[in-house]
């Protein structure tokens, strides 16, 4: 043992004393103290790596949170050692330390003397110290190169610059406490059960040091060289020179290009410089950032594959999550991106953050999809998270896009290629009070076209800095095991060969889309400003009396309390007056005075975003407003005709909103909104429970139960609009495209005529999804020559849906269509 660590304990009490004045360690993860103390056991810490700083940082925590100290006398059995910590590796020799890796000696004693007074009931705790992760200066900087944080076993004197240069910056990671029991018993002899407890604690180090400094990565060159070594790539390579007639050299230069045009070039250095920056960035745009559920990070740090695969409504969720993981402790995602922010200059930095770039599209080059998979794989093998969009490009109207699959198809099988380490996807949620991007999204609503991104259109948005954007949520959804998904859809899938595609890749991938679609909505985030959006939205000209407008603020929240879409589902605690103020402070709003009573409204212009924010939680208010429904135009209803109805509606409205609910639990949830709605006092119930009424016309309760009703009912007069086209149309005489094209054209022409606030209300994407769920389902059919037949089922169908909708809505779509 070193003389230094052989101190007394007074000498490493007074050295603590010293180091803490300046180095300020953060433990991992911050309830560890009560997690040990739940446990009841005597703690031995078990440290990653010989040094005397990484001892008195774990000192320094373990007296800060209340652990047990480290360098107290450990005592088991006839064993007496001077602390109740022990290093894994140690530096051996004198002139030139080599790292020792044997079992040490300690272990073994401990093992042994609890062997023999039969004392197990010690918790080993392993314990990785992380000073700084990552350097502080310029990519360039010889002080920051030394003290980088990484996977080499280092010396004193770097260690003693890295405490100088990085001490406010150091992690003490806990890993889970492991019975000692448990190795004891599984090997009786002392040698063979300290063996196998240094296997356990080395890979629970591995996965720490993965999980918050990164995998050990290579230089870019070495990755890309990897890359065209595999098997694949050069198979492609030798079907591109045959059928172009090129050499080889030619053909293996291409496909080297391809890896350059894709490849990262991650830099600590440069994310720890972001970092502080961003940290700016974001104290200046936003009234804070609010992290919800990062605790599954942990959870799903232990040894997994992480595909962090988040929902896209701005450019700023890149750098958001990539902030928020770091500052949790966490390797930063390498970032997959569209090719067209491979901008000059700006590419290169998007790079060393861990950015990688594809195209748009694969067709007609056989050789760049086989590059961009191997190097997706490779990354994958490496142990680094990764991230993705699967909605492909950013919503412009707030809703979730349905998903591209192409990612999600590559990722599953690179783990099928190889599926030793376990894939977990872990959905993420954006919900922004403003939006940066939000003049544009106007103008693209609008008509506009779309804005190319460009270096100068990234330094005229450079303005947006002296504006303030309210909070912004990031919100982490339940973990989705890739395993799970394939053993639900394939049963049996580990038996598939790995060179064949198999034949149930394509329904594997669509249920882990719908999955990780489901879960996002699942987390979302009920923000003062969405609520205002959902209830102003609802109502005429978007403007309601202040009184009126508090009240339904208040439902709405009472309705997210007594029947939550979901665990996940945040809402904001302030009540309708505070949202109102909230509001107003935002300018979002306004009051217009009046003698009756103070009127709030909208601009034309917040009505336009507001229908964006509304959208990001229409889903989780959908249900109850689909029952509100049913009673707009029928004052009471049986309840099996609003199970028929909510059975009718919800395979459609389920798939446009990505809702969560399996098809056989919509009886049970249907039960569950009716007794909510009524415990509210929007609806009154017979005695012998088989009827339910709406309150009576003109009264308080009425007006609430219309106004939760239109969050959802454009969603059905979309759908009626289409039935209502094809109808007119007639049997076998139209085709799907052009029945699309004409969908689109009257909604597009009713939002002009009723000032309809919903861009998604003449969305052809919507209309395409409805009418191919109508023929998955067998309501209509596709004909030789391409059209559309129908029989009685999409007549009961339109029945049910002039049973919901009034006389004038009714009479409002058919007099469109006419025209």
């Amino acid at each position: 043992m070193s003389p230094v660590l052989g101190l007394g304990r007074s000498l490493l009490w007074l050295a603590g004393r010293v180091m803490g004045l300046w180095v300020r360690p953060t433990p991992l993860p911050v309830d560890e103290a009560e997690r040990l103390r739940g446990r009841g056991r005597r703690v031995l810490y078990v440290l990653e790596r010989q040094s005397l700083s990484d001892l008195l940082a774990l000192a320094l925590v373990c007296r800060a949170v209340g652990l047990p100290p480290a360098t107290r006398r450990f005592v088991l059995g006839a064993a007496r050692e001077p602390r109740a910590s022990l290093f894994l590796e140690r530096r051996r020799g004198w002139l030139r330390k080599r790292a020792d890796r044997r079992t040490p000696e300690r272990l073994q004693r401990l093992i042994a003397a609890a062997l023999a007074a039969g004392d197990c009931e010690v918790d080993l705790v392993p314990v990785a110290v992380f000073w700084g992760r990552t350097p502080l200066k310029t990519e360039g900087s010889w002080l920051r190169q030394l003290v980088r944080e990484d996977w080499t076993l280092v010396g004193p004197f770097r260690r003693f610059l890295s405490t100088l240069v990085n001490g406010r910056r150091t992690l003490v990671r806990f890993g889970d406490p492991v019975s000692l029991a448990e190795f004891v018993g599984a090997e009786p002899e002392a040698r063979r059960a300290a063996r196998r407890a240094v296997r356990v604690m080395r890979a629970e180090f591995r996965n720490a040091r993965a999980a918050v400094v990164g995998p050990d990565l290579s230089h870019r060159r070495t990755v890309i060289a990897e890359v065209l070594a595999k098997r694949a790539v050069r198979a492609a390579v030798a079907l591109e020179i045959r059928d172009k007639r090129l050499s080889r050299r030619e053909g293996l230069l291409q496909a080297r290009r391809y890896a350059l045009e894709i490849a990262a070039d991650y830099s600590p250095g440069f994310v720890a410089l972001m970092e502080g920056i961003l940290a700016r960035v974001w104290n200046r745009l936003y009234d804070g950032v609010e992290v919800l559920h990062a605790e599954r990070l942990e959870l799903a740090s232990a040894g997994a594959q992480i595909v962090y695969v988040p929902c896209h409504r701005s450019h700023m969720d890149y750098l958001l999550l990539s902030y928020v993981i770091y500052k949790r402790g966490f390797a930063v995602p390498h970032v997959a991106g569209g090719v067209n922010l491979d901008l000059p200059v700006v590419g290169r930095y998007l790079r060393k953050g861990g950015a990688f770039f594809l195209r748009r599209t694969f067709r007609g080059n056989p050789v760049y999809p086989i590059v961009f998979m191997t190097y997706l794989g490779v990354m994958m093998a490496r142990g680094h998270p990764i991230e993705y969009f699967i909605e492909g490009g950013r919503s412009r109207t707030g809703r979730l896009l349905a998903p591209k699959t192409g990612m999600l198809a590559m990722t599953l099988r690179s783990f099928l290629a190889d599926p030793s380490r376990p894939v977990l996807f872990m959905p993420v949620y954006f919900g922004y009070e403003r939006l940066v991007e939000a003049k544009t999204y106007v103008g693209e609503l609008s008509g506009r076209p779309k804005q190319k991104e460009s270096v100068l259109g990234l330094l005229r948005s450079l303005g947006v800095l002296r504006k303030r954007f309210g909070r912004v949520f990031v919100s982490f959804g339940e973990p989705i095991p890739l395993a799970e998904i394939l053993t639900r859809v394939a049963p049996g899938w580990q038996q598939s060969p790995v060179e064949v595609r198999p034949p149930w890749l394509g329904a594997a991938t669509d249920a882990l889309a719908a999955e990780i679609q489901s879960r996002v909505n699942a987390a979302a985030a009920i923000s003062p400003i969405a609520l205002l959006s959902l209830a102003l939205l609802s109502a005429p000209r978007q403007a309601m009396p202040e009184a009126d407008l508090v009240r339904q603020l208040d439902l709405y929240r009472r309705l997210a309390e007594r029947a939550p879409y979901s665990a996940d589902v945040w809402c904001t605690p302030l009540d309708g007056t505070a949202i109102v103020a909230y509001g107003h402070a935002m300018g979002v709003i306004e009051t217009v005075a009046h003698p009756l009573g103070a009127i709030v409204r909208m601009s034309e212009e917040s009505a336009v975003l507001s229908a964006y924010y509304r959208n990001n939680i229409v889903h989780a208010f959908a249900f109850p407003s689909l029952i509100a429904c049913a009673f707009l135009n029928n004052p009471a209803m049986r309840t099996e005709d609003v199970q028929r109805l909510a059975w009718r509606i919800y395979p459609y409205i389920a798939q446009e909103l990505f809702l969560r609910w399996p098809e056989a639990e919509v009886a049970g949830v249907v039960d569950e909104m009716l007794a909510a709605l009524a415990e509210l006092g929007l609806l009154e119930r017979s005695a012998d429970g088989t009827l339910w009424r709406r309150p009576r016309t003109g009264t308080a309760a009425a007006v609430q139960l219309s106004l939760l009703a239109h969050a959802t009912l454009d969603v059905i007069e979309r759908y009626y609009l289409a039935i209502a086209l094809l109808l007119q149309a007639g049997h076998e005489a139209i085709s799907q495209d052009a029945l699309e094209s004409r969908c689109q054209q009257m909604a597009s022409r009713m939002a002009l005529l009723y000032e309809l606030r919903a861009p998604e209300f003449f969305d052809r994407t919507l209309f395409r999804q409805f009418l191919d769920l109508l023929r998955a389902r067998n309501v209509i059919r596709t004909v030789p020559g391409g059209r559309l037949s129908y029989d009685e089922e999409l007549l009961r169908v339109a029945a049910d849906a002039q049973l919901v909708l009034s006389e004038q809505i009714r009479h409002s779509i058919l007099q469109v269509t006419a025209g």
